[in-house]
């Protein structure tokens, strides 16, 4: 019998340990190198996490930042507008209002001048005469809309009547107005006045709607505007081309503190709401300018 197949059982059994101590230890540096390898994964990752969380952070703070002065911006572009509008509605009252006048009033004292001496030149006299009131009620025309005098001197609710009965006569549609008396600022009584008007304009244009309806009220503390139509809608989910009007009515309610929401859909409408902050009313202390 050959020696060297002869192996001791004590012997086997040790080196059968000393292989499952080899193998267990192997596993033992595999494991600890592939925990340590999840472990060192898992830090960057959560690194990685933290880097995109900062960028996020820091890109959102960016776009408010951006949001914040562009509403400024545009705010200040408004009232530079406003401003500009009631410059020119002042000096087209004061001064081409004045010479309109005069030139009236000289062509009337022309008239009676002439009543026996030249008769063939009366029909020239009222004719211009005839120009003059044409030339006077088209100056009225544009400073009221470039400022309308009925928001200081009669009040919003009696200039949305107006604004929405002349929308009515123009347009040959149905309005229908549910206009509450709030007091507010009168930034904010400017700002409401040009959303409605905007808001008409657009469906004139687009809305091909047989019915409007206006509507202003105090709700919950806040100012509640909305100007809704029956008209053909649009899909409010895909960005119109030419969507200035609504951006421009967008940061000029944002510019109140207030927000704006458009629900529309083909073949059921569009409405316009408006919400105003309690900020946007006016104290009894405050007054009016005139």
């Amino acid at each position: 019998m050959n020696p060297l197949n002869i192996v001791e059982p004590g012997l086997a059994v040790l080196l059968l340990a000393a292989l499952a101590a080899g193998l267990l230890i192997v596993s033992l540096v595999a494991l600890k190198m592939v925990w340590r390898q999840r472990s060192t994964l898992k830090e960057l990752q959560q690194e990685l996490q933290r880097t995109v969380q900062v960028a996020r952070d820091r890109l959102e703070t960016e776009v408010l930042l951006r949001t914040a002065q562009l509403t400024e911006l545009t705010h200040h572009l408004q009232t530079a507008r406003e401003d500009e509008r009631h410059r020119l509605a002042r000096n087209l009252h004061d001064d081409l209002g004045a010479l309109l006048t005069s030139a009236k009033l000289d062509a009337a004292r022309i008239k009676s001048r002439l009543l026996d001496k030249a008769p063939e030149a009366l029909d020239l006299l009222a004719h211009l005469v005839s120009t003059l009131n044409s030339g006077i009620a088209l100056g009225r025309s544009i400073i009221e809309d470039l400022r309308p005098s009925a928001l200081s001197n009669l009040g919003l609710v009696a200039t949305l009547e107006i604004l929405t009965r002349e929308f009515a006569e123009n347009s040959g549609l149905e309005v229908h107005c549910s206009l509450a008396d709030v007091e507010l600022q009168a930034s904010a009584e400017l700002m409401i006045y040009r959303m409605v008007q905007e808001a008409t304009t657009n469906i004139l244009k687009y809305a091909h709607a047989s019915q409007v309806w206006v509507s202003l009220a105090l709700d919950h503390g806040q100012v509640a505007v909305s100007v809704r139509d029956d008209g053909v809608g649009f899909d409010s989910r895909v960005r119109a081309r030419s969507a200035y009007g609504l951006v421009g009515m967008r940061f000029r309610v944002e510019a109140e503190g207030g927000t704006l929401s458009l629900v529309s859909a083909p073949g059921q409408g569009t409405l316009i709401s408006v919400k105003l902050p309690p900020a946007s009313l006016r104290l009894p202390s405050d007054t009016k300018p005139g």
